[in-house]
């Protein structure tokens, strides 16, 4: 592979896109290439990502095909069906496994080193379900995970606190969905844990954590009934994960990954901290739970192993 950052967005739909936009602003990447099945959609948006290198400098955007994959370091999947008002990420499962195993042949034939990173929903059983279709390892192969729930809880918390999400230190863990579970046990901010502790004036309040990580659990929904999609915060997740991993900066992210035994959990793809690097994922750093967010992650991980079986994905290879 040559020098050159060049990163592969596959999905030029409003996910792919927001990513594209935040690789591009941040000059992330040298080079983006566009692959969509609309190929003149592709070439337009890449055209129009072009034509604002006036204020952020030379870079490169092009439409391409899975050919034009070969030099990428990084490859973002965002292609997929889109969930609609309403409907949980699980029910978009049978239609993107589809999806899915076509995208997975072209890329192993044409970018067979590149690592992976997983948008499209449901995006730990997809996660999964490109581990078993490609024939990279495993470590190549990444969910967003619980990145995006991660940072909603960090802001809300923050705005409850009023201090900088920065500052704040919290966790989703499992799924990215309905059953994820946040690590109240281990939040902090500044380094004062919120769990029996006073706060910038405001006492611990258990019910203030159940109704933050509500909102967190709803906010796909809420932001899709008024604007049909979500867009924005998981493009910056996106781009904040490929700039972890061409920097090659062993940052500790709840990505998706495939459990081999942590909290007890094996053979499913769910989202526990992970130290990510120039090589994708690489140790794993579970964080120590008490005994109700134990429960709650097998749980979690029983919901998605429920998941995979309804597709016949499991320990073994996927069906043909």
């Amino acid at each position: 592979m040559s020098n050159r950052r060049t990163v592969g967005i596959i999905g030029t739909g409003q996910v792919g896109m927001a990513a594209a936009y935040a690789l591009f602003q941040q000059r992330i990447a040298d080079e983006l290439v566009l692959v969509d099945l609309d190929r003149r959609r592709a070439e337009g948006e890449a055209m129009d990502l072009m034509h604002a290198q006036g204020y952020v400098g030379r870079q490169r955007v092009r439409a391409g095909d899975y050919a034009d994959l070969a030099e990428a370091q990084i490859i973002v999947i965002t292609a997929g069906v889109g969930q609609k008002p309403g409907e949980d990420r699980l029910s978009l499962l049978n239609r993107n496994a589809v999806v899915f195993r076509a995208i997975a042949e072209q890329l192993d034939r044409h970018a067979p080193d590149a690592i992976l990173l997983i948008a499209s929903n449901p995006v730990d059983v997809l996660t999964f379900t490109m581990q078993h279709l490609s024939t990279r390892p495993d470590q190549r192969v990444i969910g967003t995970g619980t990145m995006l729930d991660t940072t909603r809880t960090r802001s809300l918390l923050a705005e409850y606190y009023n201090v900088d999400p920065r500052s704040v230190h919290a966790v989703i863990l499992g799924e990215h969905g309905d059953s994820e579970v946040a690590a109240w046990s281990q939040a902090n901010i500044g380094g004062t844990p919120i769990v029996g502790h006073r706060i910038c004036g405001k006492s611990y309040d258990p019910a203030v954590l159940d109704h933050i990580l509500t909102q967190v659990k709803r906010a796909a929904y809420a932001i899709i009934e008024r604007k049909g999609y979500t867009n924005w915060a998981i493009g910056l997740v996106i781009a904040h994960l490929v700039r972890t991993i061409q920097s090659d900066q062993g940052s500790v992210l709840p990505v998706s990954v495939r459990l081999h035994g942590e909290y007890g959990i094996h053979d499913v793809c769910l989202s526990i901290p992970v130290a990510i690097g120039g090589g994708g994922a690489g140790e794993r750093l579970p964080i120590p739970l008490n005994a109700l967010e134990l429960a709650d992650l097998h749980a979690s991980a029983g919901t998605l192993k429920q998941s995979l079986a309804e597709i016949g994905l499991g320990a073994g290879p996927l069906p043909g």
